[in-house]
């Protein structure tokens, strides 16, 4: 697991991102980045160059793989992982359901997720009808409770890097030696994590990520990654145009599937959405990962210190190495905190009966001011 990047004893710093970059009111405070993050102003350009793609003919066909070849080696790169182990789906479930449906399942197999887990991860396990799936979920808040819950009968252990409810960070390194252990999948969902975690895709079989978190991105697309290393003859169940060759010759023999990750999309990815995922990691790329993650970790700890002091419990570890960019603070009353929090300007996420504050690059010291004024008039 990343360690601490940053000093907690040292000042918060100003804004990493300019907000002038994104589509920002400055009398607001958006701190809702795990829900949803402002557009960049440079997606208008992305936007209209993709009207002129479509627009275009074969020419603009060419243009728009182009840019799905150029999406592939941006988060490739982010993932340090290969640019053909990278594919899109529509969005994590999707993908998440593309994997369920490939294995062989027998009576008695099992998942291992955590209670709180998100249902784009255990849904599609959830949900079959043919061979029933043991759903094993760990409760309470040790590091290592979906790992010990691993047995010779685990067939998937399906994790979200960073937690949607909580914002607790999972270790991934025990739950890739539970799952090597007894020969299971690991499936790790990123969404929460990428595009201020410095993310190392490799530990997993299967992973997946949004893109309109703080990938700075829009929804409609998401990232797949397939290890060809440690699963180097997985095949989707199911097929379209785009994921399989050429069918101009009939289908005696069934052309094949394509060779890399792109099987994973079957048909037309979401053009307009990549086009701006392009736009949003080149705006990205201008920052280090480490240098993202040590800015948001000094607004959660600062706020969390904050909150403390206001004796205001909140669910998220305290441990830097065990948190990500955002603080929960569970209530049943999270609706209308969070409407009254707008009411004074500052926009949190609410549902699932929590609070949740989520940083990002354009954040700065004066978020957590006002975060704190408006959470004490809230409650």
């Amino acid at each position: 697991m990343t360690g601490p990047l940053f000093d907690p004893a040292g000042p918060v710093s100003g804004p990493l991102f300019d907000p002038a970059d994104f589509r920002l009111r400055p009398e607001i405070s958006h701190v809702c980045a795990a829900g949803e993050t402002p557009f960049l102003h440079r997606h208008d350009d992305a936007l209209r160059q993709y009207a002129e793609d479509k627009s275009n003919g074969m020419p603009g066909r060419v243009g728009q793989e182009a840019q799905i070849a150029r999406a592939r080696h941006q988060l490739a790169r982010l993932f340090h992982v290969g640019a053909d182990e990278i594919g899109f789906v529509s969005n994590v479930a999707e993908g998440v359901s593309m994997v369920a449906e490939s294995l062989d399942w027998r009576p008695g197999d099992n998942i291992c997720i955590d209670a709180h887990e998100y249902p784009s991860v255990v849904g599609p396990f959830a949900m079959r009808r043919a061979s029933p799936i043991e759903l094993r979920c760990a409760s309470g808040g040790e590091p290592d409770r979906v790992a010990a819950l691993v047995d010779e009968r685990t067939r998937v252990i399906g994790v979200s890097a960073v937690s949607y409810l909580t914002g607790e960070r999972f270790d991934l390194a025990p739950l890739r030696a539970a799952a090597d252990r007894v020969g299971a999948i690991l499936i790790v969902d990123y969404t929460q994590a990428a595009g201020y975690l410095p993310i190392e895709a490799s530990i997993a079989d299967f992973a997946f990520s949004a893109c309109y978190k703080w990938l700075l991105g829009t929804t409609g697309v998401a990232a797949a990654y397939w290890n060809r290393t440690r699963q180097p003859h997985w095949a989707p169940a199911s097929a379209g145009w785009n994921s399989m060759g050429s069918a101009a010759n009939g289908y005696d023999p069934v052309p094949p599937l394509q060779d890399d990750a792109m099987r994973f999309t079957r048909g037309n990815p979401a053009h307009a959405s990549i086009y701006v995922l392009n736009a949003a990691l080149d705006y990205l790329s201008g920052f280090e990962m480490p240098a993202v993650l040590a800015h948001v970790q000094r607004l959660t700890g600062a706020l969390l210190d904050r909150l403390e002091s206001l004796q205001i419990p909140s669910t998220t570890p305290r441990d830097p190495a065990r948190h990500g960019a955002s603080v929960c603070i569970a209530s049943p009353r999270a609706r209308a905190i969070v409407d009254a929090m707008a009411a004074q300007g500052v926009w949190a996420w609410n549902g699932h009966g929590r609070v949740r504050i989520s940083f990002h690059g354009y954040n700065a010291d004066v978020d957590v001011d006002r975060i704190v004024a408006a959470l004490r008039a809230s409650l």
